[in-house]
């Protein structure tokens, strides 16, 4: 009750002391007080996230805010539905063994070294980041447990005996799958969120071009990573010939691939092949072709409707995601987000675009260490920020992919930054200490990398 009691607080302070802008209604700022005081809940969690956002879509309802059609329009959005499609389709990658298939061709063709190991593994979860929106499922699911099994096939156990290999392997592949996660419109579930903000304002962001964005500035964190990770954490075991075995008699126990896999497969490359095209080759809605997909597994037995029945984190998502675009978007045609880029553009009026950039985006990465979602962090942040930069004059290409990808990025700072961090951490293999010095270092690197390479990369592209 105590947590309820500080979102109510939240929400009276918001509407009754918090000065209203003019341009804002009142119903619109009642809703304003919905929404900080969600995002609050989203970071205390006094009820799941689904269950509270699925609260808030009723009390903008009861507040007079919304009607109850227009509360639940985000529910009929199509980036919902491409999220739910790409569930879908990760649950027959899980079910069939097709992600760890995959996963443990990399450790059987790069694991020799202990650094090969971490390659190997964060590149599976590239592989898959392309079109599983969940990093708990693949991150978690497929990856964290062949993490695991290599760190023990050393004798490398939390504790004394985690120096052996375990602590730089799991330090190295978390903060690569935060780095994947970076690299993919699916990379996790909220980023097609930050693409509809950035549609929404006017720059429109695809799974492709969201993917030849993130390919250099990616690439080149991914290489790096394991080896600052290995100035904190060096492994005793360097060569590690037995992974690459170990992955070896995994692959032969599976057996050939199955038809299923096959079928998989043959969907999976299709899917991909039809969001690279969409909008060049034909313009077929990217959620039309993972609709599509989904509807040939279910077709074809891969893929049962039970298995989608009880995929628990597909509806859990489909409820809050559905409901925070919906809650994002109505705030923004209240004004509210215009009436705050203004207040915040005033501060530096004196100010030029650049400089403002660089102090929000910092602003905005270091603010992760108060969010245990990036979900609620995009929710919060991204809009204000967006519009704030846009009234500067900032290039909207450039800000809007900034944004969107540090904020998976700045995920690495913290063993809570995202859904499979508490998972990583758990295992119990690197002390707080050293995964929050990590985390530090990491984001200086990533903020580099990102901040000129990437920044360089988006040029060429003509992104802005």
């Amino acid at each position: 009750m105590a947590k309820f009691g500080a979102l109510i607080a939240l929400y009276l302070v918001v509407v009754f002391l918090v000065p209203k802008p003019e341009t804002v209604k009142p119903e619109g700022w009642r809703l304003t007080g919905i929404f900080f005081a969600t995002i609050g809940g989203l970071m205390l969690q006094p009820i799941a996230g689904a269950a509270l956002v699925l609260l808030a879509v009723t009390l903008s309802v009861l507040s007079g805010a919304l009607t109850i059609s227009s509360a639940l329009m985000g529910y009929a959005d199509s980036s919902v539905w491409l999220v739910v499609a790409a569930f879908m389709i990760s649950r027959a990658l899980l079910n069939t063994g097709l992600a760890r298939r995959i996963a443990l061709v990399f450790v059987r063709l790069f694991g020799k070294s202990s650094l090969g190991v971490t390659y190997s593994l964060g590149f599976s979860d590239v592989v898959l980041a392309s079109i599983i929106p969940s990093n708990g499922a693949r991150s978690g699911g497929v990856v964290l447990p062949i993490v695991r099994s290599i760190a023990e096939l050393y004798g490398s156990k939390p504790g004394e005996s985690a120096s052996l290999i375990g602590a730089f392997l799991f330090g190295s592949v978390y903060q690569s799958i935060c780095v994947s996660a970076a690299m993919f419109y699916t990379g996790q579930a909220s980023n097609p969120l930050a693409a509809d903000i950035a549609t929404k304002a006017g720059y429109t962001i695809t799974w492709t071009s969201w993917l030849v964005a993130g390919l250099a500035p990616g690439l080149c964190s991914l290489l790096v990573t394991p080896l600052v990770v290995r100035l904190f954490l060096p492994p005793v075991i360097k060569h590690t010939p037995e992974a690459a075995e170990f992955a070896r008699k995994e692959l032969a126990a599976m057996g050939p691939m199955s038809l299923a896999e096959k079928i998989l497969a043959t969907v999976f490359i299709g899917v991909c092949l039809g969001w690279v095209t969409s909008g060049t080759v034909h313009k077929i809605d990217i959620t039309t072709i993972a609709l599509i997909g989904s509807c040939v597994l279910l077709l074809s037995g891969v893929l049962k409707w039970e298995d989608v029945k009880a995929e628990r984190s597909l509806w859990d998502i489909f409820i809050w995601y559905g409901g925070l675009v919906r809650l994002g978007r109505a705030l923004n045609d209240t004004g509210v987000t215009e009436a705050f880029a203004k207040g915040v553009a005033n501060l530096f009026s004196g100010e030029g675009w650049v400089l403002v950039f660089v102090f929000a985006l910092l602003i905005y990465f270091y603010a992760h260490y108060a969010f245990a979602s990036i979900t609620a962090h995009i929710l919060a942040m991204y809009p204000p920020f967006l519009a704030v930069l846009l009234a500067k004059g900032a290039p909207i290409g450039l800000v809007a992919y900034a944004f969107a990808t540090f904020v998976n990025l700045s995920a690495g700072l913290t063993n809570y930054g995202t859904t499979p961090t508490p998972m990583y951490f758990a295992m119990d293999y690197i002390s707080m200490k050293d995964w929050w010095k990590i985390g530090f270092f990491m984001s200086i690197v990533n903020i580099v990398i990102w901040g000129t390479i990437g920044f360089g990369w988006w040029k060429f592209l003509g992104i802005w």
